[in-house]
């Protein structure tokens, strides 16, 4: 049988190694052994978000956690700055509307990050401290734009407002500094970066959120993070939990920790490099701005006369080359490309490949080997510009 390539934003290829933790016995959820796994794989996480204080797990997609965190630290008619740069920001705005909050948008130019500025300028205008949340995102996988989290820190502690984060595509391929920056609540997911199967959410809380859990009056029931935070200190979840997808995080998380957080750093950011490089040698427009690159996803739109929806389907069916379209007002006009999960530079030159012969095939301009060409010279030179 053919061999399947996965390039999602999410899922991603898994290793045999994490796949097979899946088919472990399993255990008393609410046995010592679980206990000692849930609080190891929980521990193991703190660095990675850059904080010191607690991590819980739900058995959910990252959007659960999201739900969670709003419903967590606010209640109905709170008024949130929602600052989204693509399809899953906007989520985090219905979110919060489905909820009862307010919400208003700080609307950004599509392709680009988050400006600084504008969110400074919107926060300082609230001379009234009516916003009592901004709902940012690290890394968005509908445009294939990552915000630089730092640039916002001093805007929102001038504030004041609690900031909750969704970096579920981004947590992992790029450091975050959760404490040092100030951000409250940092929700992530395991089917991006860690290269787990999807249906564990993680959710970091900051100091200043552990306090706010007992204030909010948002309906909630399974997505309760002080029930959560409750039972995370005594290593249980509050409903039963996913067992064998925190054995198959827990085997993720020994092969990040044997990489080494460097090493998976760069390995993403070149991987990203390398497709930008070869997508504009074989014609295609990317569709981030510069500075405003993700290091987990890349979205262009094909050449002229190439359709979208035909280039995958050619690439799925003929080369076992599985890629993403667009999404909302994005659908039909571009691909996405991502970095993450269990593959190699060698996939991902035999990918390009694929996708060079499929443009040849719909007649595109293209110069055979260009893309692979400049692919190559990415992923040789190992060194390159920032992402």
């Amino acid at each position: 049988m053919r061999k399947t390539l996965l390039f999602l934003p999410g899922p991603v290829a898994v290793a045999e190694s994490v796949l097979a933790a899946m088919a472990r016995p399993l255990e008393n959820h609410r046995g010592p052994e679980f206990a000692a796994r849930l609080t190891r794989v929980a521990d193991r996480l703190k660095p990675m978000f850059g904080t010191t204080g607690p991590v819980v797990l739900l058995g959910s997609s990252g959007t659960g956690g999201m739900e969670a965190a709003v419903a967590s630290m606010f209640s109905p008619g709170d008024t949130l700055l929602a600052c989204p740069i693509g399809v899953f920001g906007r989520r985090f705005a219905e979110i919060a509307r489905a909820l009862g909050c307010t919400v208003e948008v700080l609307d950004t130019p599509a392709g680009a990050a988050l400006d600084p500025a504008a969110l400074a300028a919107r926060l300082e205008a609230d001379t009234g401290k009516r916003i009592a949340g901004v709902l940012l995102t690290h890394n968005e996988t509908s445009t294939g734009v990552q915000n630089d989290m730092s640039a916002y820190v001093a805007a929102l502690r001038e504030h004041g407002a609690i900031s909750v984060v969704d970096s579920v595509s981004g947590f992992g391929a790029s450091r975050f500094r959760m404490d040092e920056w100030g951000y409250d609540v940092v929700v992530t997911a395991s089917q991006k970066a860690l290269a787990a199967p999807p249906g564990m959410a993680m959710v970091a809380l900051g100091a200043r959120a552990i306090a706010r859990l007992e204030a909010s009056t948002c309906p909630r029931f399974y997505f309760d993070l002080k029930k959560a935070l409750e039972f995370s200190k005594i290593g249980q979840t509050p409903w039963t939990p996913p067992i064998s997808l925190v054995y198959a995080l827990d085997a993720a998380l020994d092969r990040y920790e044997a990489s080494g957080v460097d090493a998976v750093v760069e390995r993403h950011a070149l991987y990203a490099r390398a497709i930008r490089a070869a997508f504009e040698a074989l014609g295609f427009t990317i569709f981030s701005r510069p500075g405003a690159h993700s290091v987990t996803v890349v979205a262009a739109a094909p050449p002229a006369g190439v359709d979208p929806g035909k280039l995958l389907d050619e690439l799925r069916v003929e080369r076992g080359i599985i890629l993403s379209g667009g999404q909302a007002e994005l659908a039909g006009k571009i691909v996405r490309m991502g970095t993450m999960g269990d593959i190699s530079e060698t996939d991902i030159l035999g990918a390009i490949g694929a996708i060079e012969i499929a443009l040849l095939d719909a007649d595109a301009p293209v110069h055979l080997g260009s893309g692979v060409q400049a692919a190559l010279r990415e992923l040789i030179g190992k060194v390159g510009a920032p992402a």
